[in-house]
């Protein structure tokens, strides 16, 4: 990338790529996006579609009662696999500058084991800095990384934000973005109260708290990862005129990010 350009990591999970439509309309989100800032390169992460990961493990499970980590990750990598080659699609049938990369030419590798306190990523990221020399936006899958010896490995249930965090993280990029089905936080749950008062910024601690309460909105671990680095998150929905959250070690920027000209189309 040039001096004049910016590079975005921007997380889609699996709540939101809901099916086919789903696909097209994040695709079409992502056209406006390059179009409306040109000088702005995306890496998208993306997670399987809702629901499929645990349709996977249910597959296997009718197989084998205990399935080995090993092939348990290896059927699970199929999800994001798709969701990457069918946003790619969807982005080249719109004419988008695109391309779709495999969990190897991402380049995240995780030496240490999964289930680790801490986090300790390293980035293969030569393969992923030639696409962004070449395309405006980069579709990898989240949720997976690999071993020093290549075998594929996931990250954790919500991994994708780790994903998202850590590629960030070892791109140096200039923000985190994590696309949800709902526009950040919220005092409360506002599936059970409509009336449930918006947080425009939260510290990672305060974020942390509640993912301890059961608000698995953003996965600790890349909660732990972001805070680690400084990184600021912002939460967000593809809804053009929804607030956002921004998770911060300082309430300084939460207003910036609104000023984003960013659209989405249906």
């Amino acid at each position: 990338m040039n001096g004049t350009e910016k590079l975005v990591i921007l997380k889609v999970g699996g709540s939101v790529l809901t099916g086919a439509k789903a696909f097209r309309r994040v695709a079409l989100y992502l056209k406006r996006r390059s179009e409306l800032i040109p000088g702005e390169k995306l890496v998208v992460v993306v997670s399987a579609q809702k629901l499929l990961t645990d349709t996977l493990e249910r597959r296997a499970r009718r197989i084998l009662r205990r399935p080995s980590v090993r092939a348990l990750d290896l059927l699970w990598s199929t999800g994001e696999l798709r969701s990457v080659a069918l946003l790619a699609l969807h982005l080249e049938a719109l004419g988008t500058c695109s391309v779709g990369l495999n969990v190897h030419e991402t380049g995240l590798q995780l030496p240490y084991a999964p289930g680790a306190d801490s986090v300790h990523p390293a980035l293969m990221k030569s393969q992923l800095e030639s696409a962004l020399s070449e395309h405006a936006v980069v579709v990898v899958p989240g949720f997976l990384a690999t071993r020093l010896g290549g075998a594929i490995v996931s990250v954790g249930r919500g991994g994708s934000d780790l994903s998202a965090v850590l590629l960030a993280i070892g791109l140096a990029a200039s923000r985190c973005e994590l696309v949800k089905d709902v526009p950040g936080y919220f005092a409360e749950d506002p599936r059970e109260n409509a009336q449930a008062a918006h947080l425009p910024w939260l510290s990672f601690d305060e974020a942390l708290r509640m993912a301890n309460r059961g608000c698995d909105l953003v996965q600790p671990r890349a909660l732990l990862a972001a805070a680690a680095r400084n990184l600021p998150l912002v939460v967000r929905s593809m809804d053009e005129g929804a607030p956002v959250s921004v998770i911060s070690l300082v309430n300084s920027g939460s207003e910036e990010v609104r000023d984003e000209p960013v659209v989405a189309e249906v």
